[in-house]
């Protein structure tokens, strides 16, 4: 199995990546396409030299990778998408290929947490009008895709991942609920800006409390998500 897992900054993403990289039948790869993305856009995110570096690949090849051998021998491979990445001129063709699943946070966390690291985000930097976008690209293609919420994760983890694991088919494992302390060999090189909480962890977090009070264009920003957020969550109850 190919599992892509599609969702903006800061939504669970690297616990989820961590979960499912901690079981023994899993590789994982973390943001295939920020490489291609930096390129391509110019943007000067945090570390963008170093990713570059890191990443030389162009985006025709990360998708031939994706679609290559999975690596080190293992039965499945976890892909950590970031929505915001597809771009044009980054290619779609291997979503046809992969279980597409859409993991999704409450708009307000994702701009109070992203914004710490990067104050200068924009609509398309949190992937929320992107996210929707490729949510229905997988429905053209014939496909069903699982949308989850990050709240329903921490809020009781074993019961949402046994559930997510039902869905599309997976044996469950325990081994998605705790993985080491510390850095992962499957970290991106950005891992040092944006992964040092998520290194001090060992699980997943429980559950949040109430939404951040935002002020000013982070309140616009959060306010002008909320109708693709809801139009997702509307798709995690079918």
């Amino acid at each position: 199995m190919r599992l892509a897992m599609w969702s903006g900054p800061r939504n669970l993403s690297t616990a989820m990546m961590y979960a499912f990289g901690n079981r023994a039948d899993f590789a994982a790869w973390d943001e295939p396409f920020y490489g291609p993305y930096l390129r391509q856009t110019g943007l000067d995110h945090p570390m963008a030299e170093e990713i570059k570096a890191s990443r030389p690949e162009d985006a025709e090849e990360v998708q031939a990778s994706l679609l290559g051998p999975i690596p080190d021998g293992k039965a499945h491979v976890y892909h950590k998408h970031m929505c915001q990445h597809m771009i044009d001129g980054v290619p779609r063709d291997f979503m046809a290929d992969c279980v597409n699943v859409f993991l999704l946070r409450h708009p307000a966390r994702v701009v109070a947490s992203f914004m710490k690291g990067y104050p200068q985000a924009t609509a398309a930097d949190i992937g929320f009008a992107k996210q929707a976008e490729l949510f229905a690209h997988c429905e053209a293609l014939g496909q069903s895709p699982v949308v989850i919420d990050s709240a329903d994760i921490r809020a009781n983890p074993e019961a949402a991942l046994r559930d997510l694991c039902d869905r599309i088919s997976l044996d469950w494992d325990p081994a998605v609920l705790a993985w080491p302390e510390g850095p992962k060999p499957f970290d991106g090189v950005w891992a040092t800006h944006w992964y040092a909480s998520v290194w001090g962890s060992t699980g997943f977090a429980g559950a949040e409390g109430p939404l951040p009070d935002l002020e000013g264009r982070a309140k616009q920003l959060a306010e002008d998500a909320m109708p693709f957020y809801e139009l997702m969550t509307a798709r995690a109850k079918n």
